[in-house]
């Protein structure tokens, strides 16, 4: 192999993920700024909110037959570009909006978006295993990760700075436009199709057929992940402001959770040498149960700010390392277990698993609105209670390593 070829196989590989980056610092920008944007329009009713975010994983869904169509047509390399470019101006759409309507519709958008580059980001990467011959999409899924922290840390910085989520987003968009530039002469065509000529099948008729009873049992558990999550993304900057009323250079709930969760998904791997998967996903949902117990329980126990703010963020931090290697884990137990297709188990899997998202939303909002987010978050740590149950009890997780 000559260094002109190794040259250009580390190129191609370092482009698709800067792409990676770009979309991890897209996410994270708007995550960091959910309280900003929330007060800016000036919501008091958390339902009426969490309906605004639900609009989010309402375009994601509609993205998910969209992308499969599109990408099979014009390619994942077009569709990168595209995607891209979409999510970065719709976050720059969102930091223009001046009605609350128009923030729905720019939201929605940037639902829409996020798949679309989250589907064809996903098949560049395995296109650039095809070419490695050799598993690394762990790397470009760790690369997203750390662009995440860092976009946190970005908004952090810009809520203490006070600058507005307009500036915040149009610098954000501005990068990313620079990086789809400079990277997009490096993204790959997708390998063609084998095409064979195979005789013409009888008509046979179709019956519904319900999913493998495993798929079920790991998809469950995906939800329960999902709602954590989204629970985490879209309201534990909320969370700081309203129940701790901390001031805006102590709001580093997301942030803090952000980095444990980065940290998990680079430690999983030594996690399963060290302990197993079962076990690893039994750590996980102790850590996500005690996690929201002890901010839910704990957080105002101490009278003085910087108390409540420790408190409060250890239990983010054992949320964040505890959610970090669910999906992973769980996609894990699907390659070694199933007895369906991989790509067919894997669509099951994300499609009963995509409900949590469309769940957490309504849930939190309905829940905060009635009662309080502290005891939103209660319930939503009776899930890792949840999860713990599941993979102790349930025959998805009973062999196999």
């Amino acid at each position: 192999m000559s260094t002109i070829e190794i040259i250009s196989k580390e190129r191609i590989r370092y482009a698709v993920l800067t792409f990676f980056l770009a979309q991890g610092l897209c996410f994270s920008s708007w995550a960091s700024r959910i309280p900003d944007v929330k007060d800016i329009f000036d919501v008091h009713y958390a339902f009426y909110w969490g309906l605004v975010l639900f609009l989010i994983p309402v375009g994601k869904f509609v993205a998910i037959p969209l992308a499969g169509y599109l990408v099979s047509k014009l390619g994942s390399r077009i569709m990168v570009q595209a995607g891209i470019i979409g999510y970065a101006l719709s976050l720059f759409a969102i930091g223009t909006a001046s009605h609350i309507v128009l923030l729905g519709i720019f939201l929605f958008c940037f639902g829409v978006f996020w798949n679309l580059c989250d589907i064809s980001l996903n098949t560049q990467g395995i296109e650039i295993e095809r070419i490695y011959g050799r598993t690394i999409m762990a790397t470009f899924h760790g690369g997203w990760s750390l662009a995440a922290c860092l976009g946190a840390l970005t908004g952090f910085i810009m809520i203490v700075m006070n600058v507005a989520p307009f500036y915040h987003f149009s610098l954000i968009t501005l990068i990313i436009i620079l990086i789809t530039f400079v990277s997009r002469r490096y993204l790959q065509g997708d390998a063609p199709a084998e095409q064979e000529e195979k005789p013409k099948p009888e008509k046979v008729e179709r019956k519904f057929r319900m999913p493998e009873k495993l798929l079920l049992q790991l998809g469950l558990v995906g939800l329960f992940a999902l709602i954590v999550e989204s629970a985490m993304f879209d309201w534990s900057g909320i969370y700081f402001g309203s129940v701790i009323q901390a001031p805006k250079s102590l709001q580093i709930g997301f942030l803090v959770f952000m980095v444990m969760m980065t940290m998990g998904r680079f430690l999983t791997n030594y996690a399963y040498n060290a302990f197993g998967k079962k076990n690893v996903l039994l750590i996980a949902g102790s850590l996500i149960f005690v996690g929201f117990l002890t901010s839910a329980l704990l957080g105002e126990v101490f009278t003085s700010m910087v108390g409540k703010v420790i408190v409060n963020s250890l239990g983010f931090m054992m949320v964040g390392l505890g959610i970090s290697c669910m999906v992973p884990t769980i996609y894990s137990f699907v390659g070694a277990k199933s007895k369906t297709p991989v790509g067919i188990a894997l669509t099951i899997l994300s499609s009963i698993s995509f409900i949590g998202s469309l769940i957490a939303p309504l849930l939190i909002g309905a829940i905060t609105q009635a009662f309080s987010i502290r005891y939103a978050y209660l319930l939503i740590g009776v899930l890792g209670l949840c999860i713990i149950l599941m993979v102790k009890y349930t025959n998805a997780f009973k062999t196999g390593e």
